[in-house]
């Protein structure tokens, strides 16, 4: 029966995917290129490992590659322990698919690479104290991600949805996902869950329609995996596609 509802949603999901494609077709926000020539050079929002001791988390969103980036952002997380000399990057490559292998990579890398072309933006950050134990329960969570086999471009699981499910699973990171960041809703059949900052609640029907409400979020619906919202501290709306806008108040 799981089966079947899956089945259906995930159609469901392609054709309203396809109507998408077809707006991001007519729109010209975001530049063609191909992915082997486009750039992945860091543009300098990670400190460097030799010359700074403290422990730090950074998650980090960028536009995605190609006409995906019409619609939403790539997330994922870098961590550095006290005294390490390299970052590990947490994050979901949807591709890994295709060739019958876990979606889920933990690697070192620099952090903040353009994401094909795409600059990144720094969505939290922790320094300091206490930040190696946050470290440690950050790659609990990754490694018991429960769809490290599978991968849905829309509306998940996909890697915001890996975002989310380390974020819940370590409150402290306080991370405020932004709209763009579609999959973040996407809970399977759980369907009432913390919100991805690991605070209040969330109500969600396989990430495509539902509602969420938190200190940090704010208040959020979601239609269709796009998520329309408020926040008040500090004042924003928040808007599909666009993403985030603070208010001047």
């Amino acid at each position: 029966m799981k089966i079947g509802h899956l089945r259906l949603t995930r159609t469901v999901s392609f054709v309203m995917l396809l109507g998408f494609i077809v707006l991001a077709a007519v729109l010209n926000s975001v530049q063609a290129q191909n992915w082997w020539t486009a750039s992945r050079e860091p543009v300098g929002l990670a400190p460097d490992p030799a010359s700074t001791p403290e422990a730090i988390i950074q998650v980090y969103g960028a536009r995605a590659y190609s006409w995906r980036g019409y619609l939403g952002i790539h997330t994922w997380i870098a961590v550095k322990p006290a005294q390490a000399k390299s970052y590990t990057i947490y994050e979901v490559i949807g591709w890994l698919q295709r060739r019958k292998m876990p979606v889920v990579v933990i690697h070192e890398n620099l952090p903040d690479r353009r994401w094909y072309g795409n600059k990144p933006e720094i969505l939290a950050e922790k320094r300091g104290d206490g930040v190696d134990a946050l470290i440690e329960k950050i790659d609990q969570a990754a490694r018991s991600y429960p769809y490290a086999q599978d991968y849905t471009i829309w509306p998940g699981p996909n890697s915001n949805t890996f975002t989310a499910w380390v974020s819940r699973a370590v409150p402290e990171l306080e991370l405020d996902l932004p709209p763009t960041a579609i999959g973040k809703d996407y809970l399977g059949y759980q369907f009432i869950s913390q919100a991805p900052s690991g605070s209040g609640f969330q109500i969600s029907f396989f990430g495509l329609i539902g509602v969420l409400g938190s200190a940090i979020e704010g208040v959020e619906f979601n239609f269709l995996g796009l998520s329309f919202g408020v926040d008040l501290d500090p004042p924003a709306i928040k808007l599909p596609l666009i993403g985030r806008k603070d208010l001047d108040l």
